[in-house]
């Protein structure tokens, strides 16, 4: 029996900016984490051993910091990008509560996580861009790393003379001191791993079961969808390359 074969299109869906931003987002979330379980549990303090002539664990907490500061510069960048970029990038697509976009979430659920039989299986439940359980995740992913910064420069606000973080010390008294918000700041980033084994393996499985170049999209640009699919999309033509 022959497989059965669809004809695809070559479609533009991440721009150069959104591009840059995922790597950033991956890159400075796994320095973010290794420097900030090494600053939760010090070597020098676990081993009982007094880190004279040293300053290695300074140079940790000032990665940790730096990487903090790029790391919100980025996100207030893609907020902005998100109301001038092109379609694929826009606020709307990460606010669900639509009719399509619920029945797009269950799809997801259903499918991709559960592994249940896709027995009415339909072109409108597959997304160009991001899934809308995948955008959803990520607006509530932005409102957890507001907190996750926030706690971070509250517990770096009595050390530090700089304004910006110093705006946060507030939160320290409101939450009862910072061990409080330690506990806190600690929970989140295992919400934040988990987050990322998650979406890691999506990725994966969309590019394994559906083929559309889902892993290479953000290095390219480009995924490739059926031309029913694209055809009911109706994309302006800058954002289409066909290959020839």
């Amino acid at each position: 029996m022959a497989a059965k074969t669809y004809n695809y299109k070559r479609v533009y869906v991440w721009s150069l900016v959104v591009r840059f931003f995922h790597w950033t987002t991956a890159f400075s979330t796994t320095i973010l984490i290794i420097t900030g379980f090494i600053i939760a549990d010090p070597p020098a303090i676990s081993q009982n051993v007094e880190a004279t002539n040293s300053y290695w664990f300074g140079y940790v907490r000032a990665i940790h910091f730096i990487t903090a500061f790029i790391l919100v510069a980025a996100v207030i960048f893609r907020l902005y990008w998100s109301f001038v970029g092109n379609r694929f990038a826009s606020w709307k697509n990460f606010i669900p509560f639509t009719k399509k976009g619920i029945s797009n979430i269950w799809h997801v659920l259903k499918v991709d996580i559960l592994l249940m039989p896709d027995k009415e299986h339909k072109l409108s439940n597959i997304s160009i861009g991001h899934n809308y359980l995948a955008a959803f995740s990520y607006l509530i992913m932005t409102l957890l790393f507001v907190l996750q910064f926030s706690t971070g420069f509250a517990l770096m606000s009595p050390t530090s003379d700089f304004w910006f973080t110093n705006m946060f010390s507030w939160i320290l008294p409101l939450f009862g001191g910072d061990i409080p918000v330690r506990y806190i700041h600690h929970v989140s980033t295992w919400i934040f791993i988990i987050f990322v084994v998650v979406h890691v393996y999506l990725v994966l499985y969309h590019d394994y079961v559906e083929g559309r170049g889902e892993v290479s999209s953000m290095i390219s640009g480009y995924k490739f969808v059926r031309s029913e699919r694209f055809n009911k999309s109706k994309m302006k033509n800058r954002e289409v390359l066909n290959d020839k």
